[in-house]
Formats: C-alpha cells, sequence, structure tokens
C-alpha cells in the first residue's frame, strides 16, 4: 500500500474533505494484546504520521501517540481513551483507543457509546481474556459490527482453527476469515490474504517486517512457493482449506447487524494484515448510523445538528489548565461559531473555539458532520451524558455509570491545598477517574472507583497537574449504591433509618454507603421499594 505521509495535523483536517465518508471505530482488547501497537501501524498506514515508535522504547525513540498522560508513559499501558482523526483514501477516520485494563472500563464503555464499529484484539497466544469477553458483550449490546484481529503470530500461539473454535464458541459469533498465517511463531513465514489472492511476505528476511507481495491463482500455488518450507505450508493450506470449508464466507449485512465478524490474522509489530484491517474499515464498516434518544431515532442525515458528550478530560495541554469536551455528532452540518442547546440545563452555549483532536495534540476545527468527534473546551459547564442540539429537546441514551468496587477516603498533608484538592478532584470526577461521594452528615468525601489502578492514576494526576500530594485511607464502608424509588415517602424514611450511610454524588443523586456485603442485603431485603442500582444511566 502506498501512503503519502503527512507529519503536521492540521494537513489532515476534515473541514476540507466533505462529503467524504466517515468511519467512527473504537480498538478493544484485553490488556498487552498489542492494542495500541495496532493503533499506531493504523496511523503509519492511514498515512497520518511518518514513524511509528515501540510502544515500551525509551527516550527519544518513545513516540507513541495514544499514550500521553505521564502515567501511561511511566507505566506503558493505556489508562485514557484518547482520539485520533485522519484521512486515508478519501474517508476520514476516527479512531478511539480505549484502556484495556477493566478497572478503566467506564471509560472505555462510555466511548463505546460514540463508535459505529469495533476492531477487537486477540492475543493469538492467549486467546479470549476476561476484558475481550466484557467488552464484547457491551458491543453486542449495542449491535456494534466488530472486526477481529488476531495479533502476534509472529510468536508461539494457539493453533489458528483452535483459536477460531474457540472465539466462536466463547462469543456465539460467526467468523468469516480474510487472511491466513503461514506458520506460527519461529515458523511464521507470511500471511496469505485469501479474496485478494496474495501471499504477504516480510522484506527480505524471515524476521523482517511485512515488505513484499505475491500473486497467486489458486491455493495450490502457495505449496509450490520455493521460500517456504514444505513443513510449514502444507499444514498451514490443509488447515486453511477446512477453514474455508466450515466457515461462511464474508456477508456485509450479518457483519452490520452484528452476526459475523471478519478475521485478520497478523502482527501489529511486523505490520502484517495492517493494511488490510484498515482496507476491511474502509470497504466493510458502517457509515454514521442512527442513534436512539429517549423522544426519537436521529438520523445523521437530518439537518439539524445534534450531538453527546461521551468524555471530558481536563488538563491536556497543563500549561493552559484546560477543559475538553468530547462530543460525538450524531446529525447535521456543525460549524465553528454556531450556538447549541445544553439540554440539561437549558442554556445556549457559544462554541467559538471547536477543535479536533490527534492524541494531545489539536487543531481549530471549522466545521464538522455526523460521525464526527468535536472538542469544545469549556470551564464545567459540560457533563458527561449532556446532549447538544440546535433547540430541539433530545436526550441520548446509553452513558452509563457504575457503583464502585474500592472505597477510600482521602488524606491531605497540606491544609493550604485545599482549593486545589477540591478543583482537582471536579475535574477528575468529570472525567470519570474517580467517583466522589459527599455524606450528608460528614465533611471530607468518599472516593470511589471501579479499580485500583484508577486511584494510582488519581494520585500521580493531582501531583502532577494540580501540586498536591495525597495519600489515600481506608474507608468504613465497603460498597456503594444509588437509591431510588417510586415511593418518595419510603426512600425519605430509608434515608433517615440510615443517616449515617447516606451520600450524594456530584450531580446530587442519593448514595447508600453499605459497611459490608451483609449490611447491602439485608437493606435489599427490608426494603423492597427501594431500588438499589449497581449500574445507572447518565442523565
Amino acid at each position: 500500500m502506498q501512503n503519502s505521509k503527512v507529519s503536521d495535523v492540521s494537513q489532515v483536517s476534515p473541514k476540507r474533505l466533505f462529503p467524504a465518508k466517515r468511519r467512527t471505530f473504537a480498538i478493544i482488547s484485553h490488556p498487552d494484546a498489542g492494542k495500541t501497537t495496532l493503533t499506531e501501524k493504523l496511523l503509519l498506514y492511514g498515512g497520518a504520521i511518518q514513524m511509528a515508535g515501540q510502544v515500551k522504547a525509551r527516550g527519544d525513540r518513545r513516540r507513541t501517540r495514544s499514550d500521553w498522560l505521564e502515567i501511561e508513559r511511566s507505566r506503558g499501558i493505556s489508562v485514557s481513551s484518547s482520539v485520533m482523526t485522519f484521512e486515508h483514501n478519501g474517508v476520514i477516520f476516527n479512531l478511539l483507543d480505549t484502556p484495556g485494563h477493566a478497572d478503566f472500563s467506564e471509560d472505555t464503555y462510555r466511548t463505546l457509546s460514540a463508535v459505529d464499529a469495533a476492531v477487537m484484539v486477540i492475543d493469538a497466544a492467549k486467546g479470549i481474556e476476561s476484558q475481550t469477553r466484557k467488552l464484547f458483550e457491551v458491543c453486542r449490546l449495542r449491535d456494534i459490527p466488530i472486526i477481529t484481529f488476531i495479533n502476534k503470530v509472529d510468536r508461539e500461539g494457539i493453533d489458528p482453527l483452535e483459536m477460531l473454535d474457540e472465539i466462536a464458541a466463547g462469543l456465539a459469533l460467526d467468523l468469516s476469515v480474510l487472511t491466513w498465517p503461514i506458520g506460527l511463531g519461529t515458523d511464521f513465514r507470511g500471511c496469505c490474504d485469501i479474496y485478494g489472492s496474495r501471499l504477504l511476505l516480510p522484506k527480505e528476511t524471515r524476521i523482517d517486517p511485512f515488505g513484499r507481495v505475491k500473486k497467486f491463482n489458486n491455493l495450490d500455488d502457495l505449496l509450490l512457493n520455493s521460500e517456504i518450507e514444505e513443513r510449514i505450508v502444507e499444514p498451514a493450506v490443509e488447515g486453511l482449506l477446512l477453514c474455508l470449508e466450515a466457515l461462511p464466507k464474508f456477508h456485509h449485512q450479518a457483519f452490520l447487524e452484528g452476526h459475523l465478524s471478519p478475521v485478520i490474522f497478523g502482527s501489529a509489530l511486523k505490520e502484517f494484515g495492517v493494511a488490510e484491517l484498515l482496507d476491511c474499515l474502509t470497504r466493510w464498516a458502517p457509515d454514521p448510523l442512527p442513534r436512539k434518544a429517549k423522544e426519537r431515532s436521529v438520523d445523521p442525515h437530518e439537518k439539524r445538528v445534534t450531538g453527546f458528550v461521551f468524555k471530558v478530560q481536563a488538563n491536556m495541554d497543563p500549561n493552559h489548565r484546560d477543559r475538553v469536551a468530547f462530543v460525538r455528532l450524531c446529525s447535521g452540518r456543525f460549524v465553528r461559531g454556531m450556538k447549541l442547546l445544553n439540554v440539561r440545563d437549558r442554556r445556549s452555549l457559544t462554541v467559538s473555539a471547536p477543535i479536533f483532536f490527534f492524541a494531545q495534540q489539536r487543531e481549530t476545527l471549522e466545521e464538522a458532520f455526523a460521525g464526527d468527534i468535536v472538542g469544545i473546551p469549556n470551564h464545567g459547564t459540560l457533563r458527561v451524558g449532556d446532549t447538544l442540539t440546535e433547540g430541539e429537546i433530545l436526550t441520548f441514551e446509553g452513558i452509563p455509570d457504575f457503583a464502585p468496587e474500592v472505597l477510600r477516603r482521602i488524606g491531605l498533608g497540606d491544609a493550604t491545598r485545599t482549593k486545589q484538592l477540591n478543583r482537582g478532584l471536579n475535574d477528575m470526577a468529570e472525567e470519570g477517574v474517580i467517583q466522589i461521594f459527599r455524606p450528608i452528615f460528614g465533611t471530607w468525601p468518599i472516593l470511589g472507583a471501579v479499580g485500583t489502578l484508577q486511584l494510582d492514576v488519581l494520585v500521580s494526576r493531582l501531583n502532577q497537574e494540580y501540586g498536591v500530594p495525597i495519600r489515600l485511607d481506608p474507608a468504613p464502608y465497603e460498597t456503594a449504591r444509588w437509591i431510588v424509588s417510586t415511593n418518595p415517602q419510603r426512600l425519605r424514611e430509608f434515608c433517615e433509618s440510615y443517616r449515617s450511610s447516606i451520600a450524594e454524588d456530584k450531580n446530587g443523586g442519593l448514595v447508600f454507603l453499605a459497611k459490608n456485603a451483609w449490611t447491602l442485603n439485608r437493606a435489599t431485603d427490608e426494603w423492597p421499594d427501594i431500588e438499589f442500582l449497581r449500574v445507572r444511566e447518565r442523565s
């Protein structure tokens, strides 16, 4: 694939490309499956960057585009979703790189509400892992089409037929193979592009990255290839023939409905299968899809602008202490300077300095369309879950909050930094890094997180970005649940009975802080007309 690479993000601005197609997709995986490496190679093949760097490279060799927070760079993991917008072959791609670790699943789930397709990355040596399965189920609930990329075939791994059987049975998903590995690990010699009738080979030696292509007429031609040992090519072709006989051919409509997933075997690090994945996204991934609001379904071709906030990020530029809301446009033609209604508080907002993203970099945006991700700088006026329109009262659905698994109290050594602490906590809560619960009868807030790594991020960012070193102490509570009831009187009675365990979240919602599982179970049994919510829709 020939690419005209550009190094300046301003050269890929979507403002000059309409009416190009849009592909808005996320990359999901379990940690260490190679998601961030694949992201960089897609940007490289898409012509958006000139050099893709290894995720764990040091010093000047480290050029990771999507991991830009200090804790991401130091630990080599993604802890925050990031957006990269680029153009390739007349198509505008909005790529959303998501955290793989389960402790940051809230961020990932919200990001999935903003995409039209997903790439599921699976480690060829490990198969389906727990976080992969969870994220797949989220995609299935939302009918998001999925492309499966089986990564690291240049390393020792599970037999491809066994891998396909595990995916099909474990996820109840039909599969259609687009590329096939010729050998695995030390025997890896390349990949077969099935529908393109091409053999994808290393540049020169067998350990080189992808660099050569040979056409073939039929699979028998592969057996006659003098570059590949007979002991390797024969079982590979035999397995491919069994696969083609057992699995269905690719069917576009079945893919769009989420019933069938095209499968690409490859190596992101060695660049095998990356061009084929980009081509698959270009040809088969859907244009912007209709979005469901409580009031009606919104068609992307409608003239009036609608969109929703799925993420808020503070301090993307620490020098300016900025705060940016990530907005997925659902319909209409957005132009710089237009006024939009924030449906939550019924206030109009003039969007005078919208931006589009390339990870931490940004460029001023003049216009955008359905499917695009627009950044709106603001000073706390926009929250996750907010709906923006040109005046119509709509509320988009699908932005969840999850009950925390870990509760902590905060300890501040320097009382003179209280103002900075409160600002930092508010920013982190808006982003979804942590949740803040303020007891009705109490002073210091209780912090909630899905996992302990979220708390590590909080401590790191408060120190790095706000100059506030803190400690986290055990809380007298084990779990939290939002409480709601159709009977306001009973809800008041419950709150009075558990006065010391009632708190408010940052939006004023009532929360029950339970000392342990027994306390929660007892309250649930004794108050059947109270709902104790583990997951709550943003309002």
